[in-house]
């Protein structure tokens, strides 16, 4: 996703060089839309990266609250 905003980015900037200001805003709103997603996909990993780090932790902190008659 981010090859292809970088490519509507260009497309953008040497359409605007040529004067077709129409093609270019046309070309940078769809690379400003697919930046868009592919940084609200990178938030949505790293939120989903710093809960499983919590569960992890907090698994990990409650394991020597266990018997150790159930760890064998």
């Amino acid at each position: 996703m981010l090859k292809y905003a970088i490519l509507f980015l260009v497309l953008s900037l040497i359409a605007g060089a040529i004067g077709l200001t129409n093609i270019s805003r046309l070309a940078k709103r769809i690379a400003m839309v697919l930046f868009a997603l592919l940084f609200l996909g990178f938030l949505a990993l790293l939120g989903f990266a710093y809960l499983l780090g919590e569960a992890f932790e907090a698994g990990r902190a409650a394991l020597p609250l266990l018997p150790t008659t159930l760890l064998a």
